[in-house]
């Protein structure tokens, strides 16, 4: 099977129509002519995983992250996009990306991290302005399938993300029933979350002042950026190995955080 054809299903099932205007979402380096001998799925796209593809004899890497995000002048072993783009070219391989496009997905980032996280009744948390459907956009918030101690829920949260700690606000309510998150960097939903009256608001990446827009109206939890999306793999995963049976689909095993905890 040509990759052009895993491409245009890759397309309809993951829109890249509704990524973020900053984002680089889609087909990014490859002969869309080629023969696929495999898929490789990682959240990001490193020197380890070039690797791993080529060990594997996969030639089609699909990740989250957009390994090329923004102007590019040199291509070089200097940088370590220029060091990714040579071996790529090297070894014949091709890289896909869907990113801002699959968090504004319902089914998407948010929701499978929904999903893990036990909560039902989920719709988006701020549904994208370009489009008129209530399933696109940035965001999730739903309920706890019964209201448990806030304390309890943290301790919830970090055993289903494999976290040894959490940076947490000001504990505003004992008990949580309604919980909004965003998975990656997502403090550009907190009012969106104090407004639809969330009891705690999950996300990654937040600052120091973040915490201090709470103002004890919500509780706050930084989960982690890579934490949060680390179910995406599993999901883009998913949907390539049910459509396609005539070439191998694996989760890289070099799937790690460029953060640690000590």
């Amino acid at each position: 099977m040509k990759l052009s054809e895993i491409i245009q299903f890759l397309d309809s099932e993951f829109h890249p129509e509704y990524q973020e205007d900053y984002d680089n979402s889609g087909f990014l380096l490859g002969d869309p002519s080629m023969q696929c001998s495999g898929v490789l799925v990682a959240l990001d796209l490193t020197e380890a995983v070039v690797t791993e593809a080529v060990t594997r004899g996969t030639n089609l890497i699909v990740t989250h992250h957009p390994f090329i995000f923004s102007g590019i002048k040199r291509i070089t072993p200097e940088s370590a996009t220029g060091r990714l783009i040579m071996s790529l070219i090297h070894n014949n391989l091709a890289v896909y990306a869907a990113h801002t496009n699959l968090d504004n997905l319902k089914n998407g980032i948010n929701g499978i991290l929904a999903f893990h996280l036990g909560l039902t009744d989920c719709h988006i948390l701020r549904p994208l302005q370009a489009t008129s459907s209530p399933e696109i956009g940035a965001g999730m918030i739903g309920s706890l399938p019964y209201p448990m101690p806030t304390s309890a829920f943290l301790e919830q949260v970090k055993a289903c993300l494999n976290l040894p700690l959490l940076r947490v606000s000001d504990i505003v309510s004992p008990v949580v029933s309604r919980v909004a998150l965003c998975g990656g960097a997502g403090n550009f939903l907190i009012d969106d979350a104090i407004r639809q009256q969330a009891d705690i608001y999950l996300t990654g990446d937040m600052k120091y002042h973040d915490f201090q827009r709470a103002e004890g109206r919500i509780t706050l939890a930084d989960i982690g950026h890579y934490e949060s999306e680390q179910f995406g793999r599993q999901l883009i995963y998913s949907v390539i190995s049910k459509k396609f049976s005539t070439f191998a689909c694996y989760i890289s095993q070099h799937g790690k955080s460029f953060v640690n905890y000590m």
